[in-house]
């Protein structure tokens, strides 16, 4: 398929849409994508033909809706090249998808032993480990970064050590756009026996991550940053770590039998799956793949990559620009703020021009403090985005800062 921005965008209904009069420029995309039809569609095929519960139903509604859910399943086990269908697991979210890994390590781990974070991550790859310390005992480390919004990878070797036993970060920084050496990290954690998980909430939309080649023991990512629905993702695990951890929540569907004196629980991927899930969003995940596919990620990334040189490009012609997050390798985000000016106050204005970016700390509260600054205006594109959205995003941004200087 040839890359054309165009008649891409015709597949997002909301990108026709105007704000405050004037045509929506939409660069929020690291907190979420947007939907093309052929997903939104997808929801209400569901709910308008086949509405049901899944496997739990001998009727034909309950069976079409069930295959149909394990199909997705299927497609997002091939997509990232998991070995197994039931090493993919349903979740809400990523967030959903940590807690799971965190609950289940804290009836692994013990006092003295250590995981290791990254100075990078979005809150919620910090506070569920935090918890974990408090209900254990064991001891946080933290991998420092550079000015360049680069891990230090020195750093994260000296940290390792034979009480090391998991390790866990992001493949991409939310705020800053790193892509970060997932394999070098994951193959140091190994060698020490720890285990490692990786947050992909930012990269699954930019790139594609292949288990197998990896190695990796844990990947989390959601489907709304890869223009599926909210409410749905999907935590990745090895089949023998997964059969390590206990249940995180107890229902319907995790279960193999249950008595009043002992219940026992279901196979893989059922044992992390309890109660009804989110179905609709579950099959439209399997239809966003489909969709980036035929795009292609390799053709996405390449045009992103664009998008982000020629926004870099122009944003430094402007006076009293710092754009935070240098690295060469990252993603389509930028942060940046001028001079004193509060990113709140650019946020606002710009706005009301159509413009959608996201101000604050972005949930990477560390981040803000390492640079000892309370926030960022953050642009992120999509392979949607346009060049010409940039030169109005550019205009926005001198006229906000004329008018707060």
């Amino acid at each position: 398929m040839e890359f054309d921005v165009q008649k891409i965008r015709q597949d997002f209904p909301i990108l026709s849409k105007k704000v405050n009069g004037y045509p929506l420029v939409y660069f929020d995309n690291a907190a979420t994508s947007q939907k093309p039809q052929i997903v939104i569609d997808s929801i209400v095929d569901y709910y308008s033909n086949y509405n049901a519960n899944i496997h739990r139903g001998v009727h034909t509604l309950s069976q079409v809706a069930t295959d149909a859910y394990e199909l997705s399943r299927k497609k997002i086990r091939k997509h990232f090249n998991a070995s197994k269908d039931c090493e993919i697991i349903f979740t809400s979210g990523c967030t959903h998808g940590i807690n799971i890994v965190a609950s289940g390590f804290s009836s692994l781990l013990k006092k003295g032993d250590e995981i290791i974070v990254s100075a990078m991550e979005h809150h919620s790859n910090i506070v569920p480990w935090q918890m974990l310390c408090e209900k254990t005992g064991v001891l946080l480390k933290v991998i420092p970064m550079n000015e360049d919004g680069e891990l230090i990878i020195s750093e994260y070797e000296n940290l390792l050590s034979n009480n090391t036993k998991l390790v866990f970060v992001n493949h991409v920084s939310n705020s800053l756009g790193t892509v970060n050496p997932i394999k070098d990290i994951i193959d140091k954690a190994h060698q020490k026996g720890a285990a490692v998980l990786i947050d992909g909430a930012q990269a699954t939309s930019h790139l594609i991550p292949d288990f197998q080649e990896l190695g990796v023991d844990f990947y989390v990512t959601s489907a709304h940053k890869m223009c599926g629905p909210t409410g749905v993702g999907i935590l990745y695990g090895k089949e023998e770590w997964l059969k390590k951890l206990p249940p995180y929540q107890g229902g319907g569907e995790m279960i193999k039998e249950v008595t009043f004196k002992k219940t026992t629980y279901a196979d893989l991927p059922h044992k992390f799956e309890a109660g009804t899930p989110n179905i609709s969003a579950g099959i439209s995940f399997g239809v966003a793949i489909d969709y980036l596919n035929t795009i292609g990620l390799k053709k996405i990334a390449t045009y992103e990559n664009e998008l982000l040189t020629y926004a870099t490009d122009q944003l430094m012609k402007i006076e009293g620009v710092k754009i935070y997050g240098t690295s060469k390798n990252k993603v389509a985000v930028i942060s940046f703020n001028i001079g004193t000016i509060h990113p709140y106050d650019i946020g606002t204005i710009i706005d009301k021009l159509g413009i959608a970016v996201r101000t604050g700390h972005h949930c990477t509260q560390p981040i803000m403090d390492f640079y000892k600054i309370p926030g960022t205006v953050r642009a992120s594109f999509a392979f949607y985005n346009t060049k010409q959205e940039i030169d109005v995003f550019i205009e926005a941004i001198k006229k906000a800062k004329m008018m707060l200087s």
